[in-house]
């Protein structure tokens, strides 16, 4: 498989369509490593029916556990989290038989992870918390934001060993669920240090009439242009992936899909304000790559390797 990583440069530069398809106390953690001494084999948990006071609704999680986790000689190890935005596309993203593949090759980090799936309220709890789009959607955005950070993160500190901190955490999402992903991340960047977009919605917008409007209003570009950069939100790291067939719009016909213009923009942005390729940002363009769990189950142990990696 082809792909061009940030190393390459980014391509210069109509919607894209989306899928619905109490705190443990503690020293500061020694994070799990890899073990090649126990089976590879993740196990699943479920939280069922978690109820949110901010969203007014309930879901249930699942929960992939490391392996070894409930073995007596990991009883006092504590694991790295990634939390995951569509979580009800776990299966079609073979996230867990990526991970075990990934630990019997003792390239990543043991790892928790919690998938917390959608609703039929996805078009309003996905977005940008601060500003609705041109059509009013991600009106529930901030709440969806309060739901992971006052409800979902406690309970998970306090039931699963998780190391504490950003720099322990990342969140990840596709599509819409991407573009949620990057808001909350780039907005608290103390509960989270890494953040992955799978084909992001970053053509989010607060005006379409003219195609001059959807390229100027564009909510996460002017987002990163005007936040300031506080010392934790300069430790963030980001991993960006678009496909070159994820969409056919093309708003100012210059010869590249919204999607990867909207993505590479973005990435541009941040360059401006300080973030570097390779470092700090890392972008993958996935040939023949499509806005589906199939290309972003391709990639997705790039994504891993970057985000929990050993280093060699």
């Amino acid at each position: 498989m082809a792909i061009c990583l940030a190393a390459c440069a980014p391509t210069p530069n109509a919607e894209t369509s989306t899928v619905p398809t109490p705190t443990i106390a503690a020293a500061r953690p020694t994070v799990a490593p890899p073990d090649n001494t126990v089976s590879n084999a993740v196990s699943f948990e479920r939280i069922p029916n978690f109820e949110s006071s901010h969203l007014s609704n309930s879901r249930s999680l699942t929960i992939l556990l490391p392996p070894g986790y409930r073995s007596a000689a990991e009883a006092h190890t504590r694991y790295k989290t990634l939390y995951l935005n569509d979580g009800q596309d776990l299966e079609a993203l073979r996230l867990a038989e990526t991970l075990e593949r990934l630990y019997a090759a003792g390239s990543i980090e043991r790892l928790i992870v919690v998938a917390i799936p959608t609703n039929a309220d996805r078009l309003q709890e996905y977005g940008i918390a601060a500003t609705p789009d041109y059509k009013a959607r991600g009106s529930k955005a901030a709440a969806y934001t309060r739901f992971l950070l006052d409800e979902v993160m406690p309970v998970i500190d306090a039931r699963y060993r998780t190391a504490m901190g950003a720099e322990n955490t990342a969140i990840l999402g596709a599509s819409l669920g991407g573009l949620s992903a990057f808001d909350i991340a780039w907005n608290h960047p103390d509960r989270f240090g890494r953040v992955g977009v799978f084909s992001g919605s970053f053509w989010w917008r607060t005006r379409s009439d003219t195609v001059e409007e959807m390229q100027t209003s564009r909510i996460a570009h002017a987002m990163v242009r005007a936040a300031p950069l506080t010392a934790a939100r300069r430790d963030l790291n980001f991993w960006f992936e678009a496909g070159s067939e994820d969409e056919t719009d093309d708003r100012d016909q210059n010869g590249v899909i919204d999607a990867i213009q909207d993505t590479t923009e973005l990435i541009d942005g941040l360059q401006a304000r300080g973030f570097r390729p390779g470092r700090d940002i890392q972008y993958v363009e996935v040939p023949g790559g499509r806005h589906d769990p199939a290309t972003w189950a391709r990639v997705m142990d790039v994504f891993l390797r970057w985000a929990f990696g050993v280093r060699r």
